[in-house]
């Protein structure tokens, strides 16, 4: 019985043990965690310890990637470079004599506000090939080159560029290096351009050259057909044609009046040109005039013997006999002379002396000269009428011919004008890639750039005070939570 009540106040005595424990546990767990979060009393030195230890494993995990990088971090030097676009565009304008004006313009870098040249140098200074050509002219490796650092200053034409090396000779000549590489891409562009433009430009003007030349040929073959050289030429061919009308009106004219000089002439004489013409001619013989006389001569004895005798006496038979004689001699005479037949010998003027025959002689002259003015009206008169005919089946050859060489000179213009405008271009080679100018040479530095040990320690000292600095705020947070808590209750009543 006894032992039985011992064991049962053990067994109590050991549930209060427990309680006791877990009730203590419980306070020690609440405070402590209290005491984490609010912090301790201002005064408390025990605390010192441990945040000067969190102070020294702070600053260590700070300064010593700092020792670290220092102590490994390769030495760098870096070259800087300036680069200007000049703001200004250019202009050229050349008269070709006969053949028309060539101009270009390149505009300035700047004239286009939703492109800017700067932008399009910075990308191309980084280039994978620009890099390539780079450190290929220095015999480097293309990692170890390394890639440049481009800037573009705010409100200016101006491109920084920065590039480090392992020395300050290397930064300076992969700089030269840099620069000339980019130069010569740039002159590579622009003539790559220029060869584009000048291949589109031949087959236009190749084109334009068929065009010519097919033209040409045409021409040629009117020319060859008409006989015609040029439009002007027919014109020229038709405006002689009407000053030749205008002459042959004039020649019809002067033969009409010459005409009627003639007639007028022929009505006072009472004889035809013709028989006034032989009779001079006959009366111009000696042997006819000779045989006149004989005929006179028998004539008159004819007449003394009618006068005397009958018609059957003998000295009148003889004496008519005498005279028919002389008269048939004469008239085969005159025959012979005139070349007319002897029946027409009846109309000859029978008086060709004194002022009568001046209007033969007049009469004659005439005629020959209306008779050469009726020919030579009849020769224009023809030769007009030829060349009427002749102009009449050119018109429709010279319009055609025209119309060719219009589009002849048309296609020489567009050809002419094709090539200036292709020379024109040769020169304009700032169109696309602006002109660009070195305005600061790659440098020669004096100083590494990296490491920076000044920035570094300044670094690590702005990053040690910063924790000094939470320390101190972790060291006094009680006093405040403590009065944030008491104003949030003031604010509560």
């Amino acid at each position: 019985m006894p032992q039985q009540i011992s064991n049962s106040s053990e067994s109590t005595r050991d549930m209060q043990f427990l309680h006791w424990v877990r009730i203590s546990r419980s306070n020690f767990r609440t405070l402590g965690w209290r005491r984490f979060v609010k912090g301790g009393r201002l005064s408390d030195v025990g605390r010192l310890p441990r945040y000067v230890a969190l102070y020294l494993l702070g600053a260590s995990c700070i300064w010593a990637p700092i020792s670290g990088y220092l102590a490994t971090a390769p030495v760098k030097y870096t070259s800087h470079a300036s680069l200007i676009l000049p703001g200004s565009g250019a202009s050229a304008s050349v008269n070709l004599a006969n053949i028309g004006q060539a101009s270009s313009y390149a505009n300035s870098a700047f004239a286009n506000g939703s492109i800017s040249p700067t932008e399009t140098y910075k990308r191309l200074l980084s280039a994978d090939r620009i890099l390539d050509a780079a450190a290929k002219a220095v015999e480097a490796d293309r990692d170890a080159f390394g890639k440049p650092r481009v800037q573009l200053v705010d409100q200016t034409s101006l491109i920084h560029i920065e590039l480090q090396a392992a020395s300050p000779a290397d930064a300076q000549q992969y700089g030269d290096a840099l620069v000339a590489a980019f130069f010569a891409e740039i002159d590579a562009l622009r003539a790559d351009e220029i060869t584009t433009r000048e291949a589109s430009n031949t087959g236009a003007i190749e084109d334009y050259t068929r065009a010519i030349q097919a033209t040409r040929a045409e021409i040629k073959q009117l020319q060859s057909q008409s006989g015609l050289i040029s439009v002007a030429q027919y014109q020229e061919q038709v405006a002689a044609n009407d000053r030749a009308k205008q002459e042959l009106r004039k020649q019809e004219s002067e033969l009409a009046r010459q005409s009627e000089r003639v007639a007028a002439l022929q009505v006072a004489l009472n004889l035809p040109s013709d028989a006034a013409a032989a009779t001079l001619k006959l009366y111009a013989d000696a042997q006819y005039l000779s045989l006149l006389e004989d005929v006179s001569v028998g004539a008159a004895k004819l007449a003394q013997a009618d006068a005397t005798y009958g018609s059957r006496h003998p000295i009148y038979v003889n004496a008519q006999n005498d005279y028919e004689g002389a008269r048939s001699v004469a008239l085969r005479r005159a025959a012979q002379v005139t070349g007319l037949e002897v029946e027409q010998l009846g109309g000859l003027d029978r008086a060709p002396e004194g002022q009568r025959a001046q209007l033969l002689s007049e009469l004659v002259r005439e005629d020959a000269l209306r008779a050469g003015l009726e020919e030579h009206v009849a020769t224009q008169r023809a030769q007009v009428r030829l060349e009427t005919l002749r102009l009449s089946n050119l018109a429709p050859i010279a319009a055609e011919l025209e119309d060719r060489q219009r589009d002849f000179a048309v296609a020489e213009a567009v050809f002419a004008s094709a090539i200036a405008r292709s020379e024109s271009k040769k020169t304009d080679v700032y169109a696309s890639y602006p002109l660009i100018q070195v305005l600061e040479n790659p440098s020669l530095p004096t100083r590494p750039s990296s490491p920076n040990k000044k920035i570094s320690i300044a670094a690590g000292i702005v990053a040690s005070l910063m924790l000094l600095m939470g320390l101190v705020l972790a060291w006094i947070r009680n006093p405040l939570i403590s009065k944030l808590l008491k104003d949030q209750k003031e604010a509560a009543v």
